[in-house]
């Protein structure tokens, strides 16, 4: 559905019928960005409905540059970050060790994972590695505007999203050698 000047209208005057429609619209995609940065569903609920309070308290900030779905999408992904940055704040440890890769550097590809199951192994990866990875991978965002964002250092950033892919891809390797043994 696109979101014409007079629907956007009705959201700024804080029309019921029309943010009803409007959340049942976009919750869904931003939904997924969510679950990306969050450990578990329920974390990935408290951003999601932080990110809608959010947007509907600062919808007269849009000024109609770009599509309103991508204002909501940024709105959405800075609010994974500051969930991110609280956690830190309040002691979550995140995990920042290095995690050795695969010392052939081939990056290994699954066929047969699912979505479901690559999304998974990201969510499993320490805060701070999927944090950036889906900044950087998914919404791309380069490491300078990241290391703006978390407040870190544009080596800090690109150490991580390293770090991140050799996880997932030993993970994978992993799986895959599970896989041949299994069926093998």
């Amino acid at each position: 559905m696109k979101f014409d000047k007079s629907f956007i209208k009705k959201l700024k005057e804080r029309d019921k019928k029309a943010q009803e429609l409007f959340y049942q619209q976009l919750a869904p995609k931003m939904y997924g960005i969510c679950i990306r940065f969050s450990t578990n569903q329920a974390d990935a609920d408290d951003i999601l409905q932080e990110g809608f309070i959010r947007v509907f308290a600062h919808l007269k900030g849009y000024r109609g540059d770009g599509s309103i779905e991508g204002w909501v999408r940024k709105t959405i992904v800075n609010t994974a970050i500051n969930f991110y940055k609280k956690r830190i704040k309040r002691g979550v440890t995140v995990d920042l060790e290095y995690l050795k890769g695969n010392p052939d550097g081939k990056v290994y590809v699954i066929e047969k994972m699912s979505a479901d199951e690559l999304l998974q192994l990201i969510r499993e990866l320490p805060e701070g590695y999927r944090t950036i990875f889906n900044l950087n991978v998914i919404e791309g965002y380069t490491h300078k505007e990241i290391a703006d964002m978390l407040e870190i250092s544009e080596n800090t950033s690109k150490s991580q999203l390293s770090r991140a892919r050799a996880s997932l891809q030993k993970r994978i390797k992993s799986i895959k050698d599970k896989d041949k043994r299994k069926n093998g």
